[in-house]
């Protein structure tokens, strides 16, 4: 199976530019000191930078549908547990393991609305991951234990 995500703006990011952005604004346009105007324009500048670069939603190139991403870490020696467990379609992971290495990387894909959730698995070959494996598909509820929720 193949998927595609790419990354979008999230409800989140948009809140929390927006935030610095009005709140900033408040800061300039009320009558106080210096100091308060210079970190009111500084909250508006930082927001403005936020809205530009802040991306941590994820979204299905086919369907729209929007997702949260999840990358969990572990060491080499998982690696083949790790792939018999996504061949195989079940949930049954030693999260006790995780990040105790930085040799293979989990990516998880979850969305509520769309009541699915997609596992990746990539390999560590220097300076990038690489894909290892395919991308399976999970009900949410049955990768819940695996998101953590």
């Amino acid at each position: 199976m193949e998927k595609e995500f790419i990354r979008v703006r999230s409800t989140k990011d948009i809140v929390i530019t927006l935030t610095l952005i009005i709140a900033g604004c408040i800061l300039v346009a009320l009558p106080t000191s210096t100091p308060v105007n210079i970190c009111g324009f500084f909250m508006i500048f930082a927001g403005i930078i936020l809205l530009l670069i802040l991306k941590t939603g994820y979204k299905e190139v086919g369907s729209g549908a929007k997702y949260c991403k999840i990358e969990r870490y572990f060491s080499q020696d998982m690696h083949a547990d790790i792939k018999e467990m996504l061949e195989a379609g079940s949930d049954k992971l030693d999260l006790s393991k995780e990040d105790k290495g930085n040799a293979v990387r989990l990516d998880i894909y979850h969305s509520k609305s769309a009541g699915k959730a997609y596992l990746q698995l990539f390999e560590y070959i220097p300076y990038k991951y690489e894909p290892c494996s395919e991308v399976y598909e999970y009900e949410l509820a049955k990768a819940s234990k695996l998101i953590g929720k």
